[in-house]
C-alpha cells in the first residue's frame, strides 16, 4: 500500500500513521517533514510506551534540509492544529494528477442554468451545454440598449410623415459667435425632416463648407457652388446636389472660393440682395423647407441670408459668452428688418451643448426662456460625442447613430418645428 507521505499527506495525530501520537514526531525526520515509505498497518503499542507505536529499528531519519532540485515544495510545520504535507510532485507536461483517496468525493456539479432575464432566453442546458429549448421566462424591464435600438428604428423608419407647411418655409440659421452649433443644427434638422417625408434644401453659406461635408456633397475648389450663384449670377438650380445617404435632402454646396465673396460683392449693385434674387428665380414649390447655414460673422454673407428668409433660427450655446453675442445679433436682425426685409422675424431659438452637470447651463437656459418665451423650443440639445463624430463619416447623426441622445434631441426639435405654424408675415 502506498504511504500517506507519498500521497502528499503528513499531518500528525492519525492512528494509522507512524509517529502520529501525541508527543511523538512524525514519520519524517522533522515535524511534518517528508519521510520514507512506510506501511500504514497499525503497529501494536510497545511495552512501557502507551503513547504510540515504537519506532522501528534503523538509523534515525535525517533532519529536513533546504529544498533541492528534486523537491517541489517546502513542508508546513505539523502539530495538533497544523498541516504538514508538501506540494504534490507532478511531472510537468504529463497531465496526471495525484488522487487523494482519504477525502470524500466532491458533490456533483449542478447542471448549468441559463441566466435568462428577457424574452428569447434559452431553457436549462444538459449534457455538453446544448440547449434543450426556450424557457418561458417573464420579460423584465426594458434595457437602455433596447430603448436606444427601438428609438433608432423609429428615427430611420420615419413612422408617420410629419405635417407639411402650407408654403415653403425659408429659415436662416445665424449666430455670429462660432462654435454654437449652427452647422450641426442645420444638418441634423434638415436630415430629421427629410427622414419624415419632407423635402428639404440646405444652402451652405459658410466658406468652410462643413455642412457640405456632413452631407457628403463634393465641394472642392472648382465645383459649381453657391459662390457662382452669388458672384457670377448662375441659377441656383444648377448647383443643387442631392445628399447620397438621405432621400429628399438636397444641398447647395460651398467651396473655399466663397471666402473672397464678401470682397467681390462690395462693388456689385444690390449686394445685400444677391441671394434673395437667386431664390426668387428658383422653383421652390417642390420643397417644404429651405435652411440657410451662415458663417460665424455678421458680414455680407450673413446679411444676404437675413434678407432672403422671413424666419431666423438662433442656436444658443448654454454658456455665458453665447449670451454676450446675442445682443449684437438681435440688433443686426432689427436693422435688416427696418431697411431690407420687413417680414424678418426671429421664429425659433434652440438651446445647444447643454451640460446637465453644471449649474451655469441650467441658469442660461432659464434666462433665455424668461426673455424670449414661447419661441424657445422645449427640446434641448445635449453635448454628445456622436454628434461630433458623424461629420467625419460624411453623415448626419440621424444616420450615423440614430439611437444616441444627440440624435433623439434633434429629432424632437425637428418634430416640434414641423408641428409649429410659421409666424404670420
Amino acid at each position: 500500500m502506498t504511504s500517506a507521505s507519498a500521497q502528499g499527506l503528513g499531518w500528525p495525530g492519525q492512528p494509522y500513521q507512524e509517529g502520529g501520537g501525541p508527543g511523538e514526531p512524525a514519520a519524517s525526520g522533522g515535524p511534518g517533514g517528508p519521510g520514507p515509505h512506510r506501511d500504514l498497518t497499525p503497529a501494536p503499542p510497545a511495552p512501557g510506551n502507551p503513547a504510540g507505536p515504537a519506532r522501528p529499528p534503523g538509523p534515525a531519519p535525517a533532519p529536513p534540509g533546504p529544498p533541492g532540485p528534486g523537491r517541489t515544495g517546502s513542508a508546513v510545520p505539523g502539530g495538533p492544529g497544523g498541516l504538514g504535507w508538501p506540494a504534490g510532485q507532478v511531472p510537468r507536461g504529463t497531465g496526471r494528477h495525484h488522487r487523494d483517496d482519504t477525502h470524500p468525493p466532491a458533490p456533483p456539479r449542478p447542471a448549468p442554468v441559463s441566466a435568462a432575464s428577457g424574452p428569447g432566453a434559452m431553457g436549462p442546458v444538459e449534457g455538453d451545454g446544448e440547449a434543450i429549448g426556450p424557457a418561458a421566462v417573464d420579460a423584465g424591464p426594458e434595457m437602455p440598449i433596447a430603448r436606444a435600438a427601438r428609438a433608432a428604428l423609429a428615427a430611420r423608419a420615419g413612422n408617420r410623415p410629419w405635417p407639411r407647411p402650407r408654403a415653403c418655409r425659408i429659415i436662416t440659421i445665424a449666430n455670429q459667435k462660432g462654435g454654437v452649433g449652427k452647422t450641426t443644427t442645420a444638418v441634423n434638422l434638415a436630415a430629421s425632416l427629410s427622414l419624415h417625408g419632407l423635402r428639404v434644401l440646405l444652402i451652405d453659406l459658410d466658406p468652410q463648407g462643413n455642412a457640405s461635408t456632413a452631407l457628403d456633397v463634393d465641394h472642392h475648389s472648382g465645383v459649381a457652388s453657391i459662390y457662382n450663384v452669388l458672384v457670377e449670377g448662375q441659377p441656383l438650380a444648377s448647383v443643387v446636389r442631392s445628399a447620397a445617404s438621405i432621400p429628399q435632402l438636397y444641398c447647395a454646396p460651398a467651396t473655399i472660393d466663397l471666402a473672397g465673396a464678401e470682397i467681390e460683392l462690395v462693388p456689385l449693385v444690390a449686394r445685400e440682395s444677391r441671394l434673395v434674387r437667386a431664390l426668387a428665380g428658383f422653383d421652390s414649390t417642390g420643397f417644404d423647407y429651405i435652411f440657410i447655414d451662415c458663417p460665424p460673422s455678421l458680414g455680407l454673407l450673413t446679411v444676404n441670408a437675413l434678407v432672403a428668409a422671413p424666419e431666423v433660427l438662433i442656436p444658443i450655446q448654454c454658456e455665458y459668452y453665447a449670451l454676450e453675442g446675442l445682443e449684437q445679433l438681435l440688433r443686426t436682425v432689427d436693422l435688416v428688418k427696418s431697411h431690407l426685409n420687413p417680414a424678418l422675424a426671429v421664429s425659433t431659438i434652440l438651446l445647444t451643448m447643454f451640460d446637465g452637470r453644471t449649474r451655469l447651463a441650467s441658469q442660461v437656459a432659464e434666462e433665455v426662456r424668461e426673455h424670449f418665451g414661447e419661441i424657445v423650443l422645449t427640446s434641448i440639445i445635449p453635448r454628445s460625442v456622436r454628434v461630433s463624430e458623424a461629420p467625419s463619416y460624411g453623415q448626419s447623426v440621424m444616420t450615423y447613430d440614430p439611437g444616441s441622445s444627440g440624435a433623439q434631441a434633434y429629432l424632437e426639435a425637428a418634430k416640434e418645428m414641423a408641428h409649429r405654424e410659421a409666424p404670420p408675415a
